[in-house]
């Protein structure tokens, strides 16, 4: 496995570790000491911004409770596929010469591009041949972008679902809120995806939430009081946005789960779940997800949701 990194700073890097399982790690670091890797995601005082459990497996192909899992080609559990796909528990290889990004795409100072085929096993039980490039890229301020291509390489059309499972590390759930999806359309998946519009001015946490929110806008935040701290996440391509916490009855159902971990996670996911994405064949869709932290003091009103990203 050759590395791959695109060096916008001598001082930023890529490299590849094993893990504690032996398995290889790609890991970014930019100039200012902001850190990336499969699970983690570390400002430049080296703190943590994503979520991951103590109680995560790590062993293959268990998928990992936290970091960014991608979800495709299905999203949760609505088609004939494993719960959200097979996509996040396949080993990506580093792709040394992958196919340009479209003009004017930003690659951050420090990127690496990984790359999915389907397995034997995989078309045994979705059909149809793909690739799947994933550049995921780490800004001289410590933003982090991802930017998927899935590109049809078979001889039919097929169709799937996507997500960004973006697990984000919270001071404590009660300390939250979401700004940016207020007055949209979401399905309830506690309610059989039944339809509901949201009434409040802002997302807060008292209970179970796993929603889809449809049409959403390219841009939300997540304020969290405790950390003052706040996420700004910008999507692109991706017309939904998944929100979830599994409270205090689902954690103690879920083996790699804390019984009390819902209090210190929150998932805000970029995706596209109402209506799959079709390509035919040589067709390729792009979706990218941003992420910065920025302090409490930054108002959501302050982002022109027109820019693209």
């Amino acid at each position: 496995m050759g590395p791959s990194a695109a060096l916008g700073d001598q001082r930023a890097s890529m490299e590849v570790v094993k893990d504690w399982n032996g398995i290889d790690q790609v890991v970014l670091r930019a100039p200012r000491g902001a850190s990336a890797r499969v699970i983690s995601w570390r400002n430049g005082r080296g703190e943590e911004l994503l979520f991951t459990s103590s109680k995560a497996i790590f062993r293959p192909p268990k998928a990992i409770r936290g970091g960014i899992p991608l979800c495709f080609p299905q999203f949760g559990n609505c088609g004939s596929l494993e719960q959200h796909g097979f996509a996040r528990n396949r080993m990506w290889v580093v792709e040394d010469d992958p196919p340009p990004l479209r003009t004017g795409e930003s690659t951050g100072c420090v990127s690496v591009d990984l790359l999915l085929r389907p397995s034997e096993e995989d078309l045994k039980c979705w059909p149809h041949c793909f690739e799947f490039r994933l550049r995921v890229s780490l800004g001289a301020d410590g933003d982090l972008s991802m930017i998927s291509r899935i590109r049809n390489v078979d001889g039919k059309k097929f169709t799937f679902s996507f997500a960004y499972h973006t697990y984000l590390s919270v001071s404590d759930i009660s300390e939250v809120r979401i700004e940016g999806l207020e007055t949209l359309d979401y399905l309830d998946n506690l309610c059989n995806r039944e339809r509901f519009t949201e009434q409040e001015d802002a997302i807060t946490f008292e209970s179970e939430v796993d929603r889809v929110y449809l049409g959403s806008p390219d841009v939300a935040a997540v304020l969290d009081h405790g950390k003052k701290q706040t996420f700004i996440i910008k999507k692109e391509g991706l017309p939904d946005t998944v929100v979830w916490n599994p409270w205090e009855k689902k954690s103690k159902s879920i083996v790699d789960f804390g019984d009390d971990e819902y209090k210190q996670m929150l998932c805000v996911d970029g995706a596209a779940v109402e209506r799959p994405i079709t390509l035919r064949p040589g067709e390729e869709w792009t979706g990218r997800l941003e992420l910065s932290a920025v302090p409490s003091s930054f108002c959501i009103k302050n982002l022109d949701p027109t820019r693209s990203i």
